[in-house]
């Protein structure tokens, strides 16, 4: 991951904004499709076993089952970024990858 480690307010992120000079997307591997939006990537989600928590209207969230991962983005699918990507990355290996457009 690029971009600059930033600490405020005794939490330490990743400031996206330093890393946007390119621009990347979220690509679904086995199909080679491009996530343009949150509900393709529900879809996918959901068939590898993922399911929608309605717990917080800010966010959308994934739990899988057999694990303890959850997957939270902003409601806003123009607010995600690729540190959003990169976690959906690791936590389904070899099924998505981030790649620059």
């Amino acid at each position: 991951m690029s971009g600059v480690w930033v600490f405020k307010n005794g939490v330490l992120k990743l400031d996206d904004q330093s890393s946007n000079q390119r621009r990347r997307v979220l690509v679904h591997t086995p199909t080679n499709e491009v996530i343009t939006c949150y509900s393709d990537l529900e879809r996918m989600l959901t068939s590898l076993g993922w399911e929608r928590y309605y717990d917080d209207l800010d966010l959308l969230q994934f739990h899988k089952r057999s694990t303890v991962h959850l997957i939270s983005l902003p409601k806003d699918f123009s607010r995600f970024k690729s540190v959003h990507m990169y976690d959906i990355v690791v936590k389904n290996k070899n099924l998505f990858e981030v790649r620059d457009v």
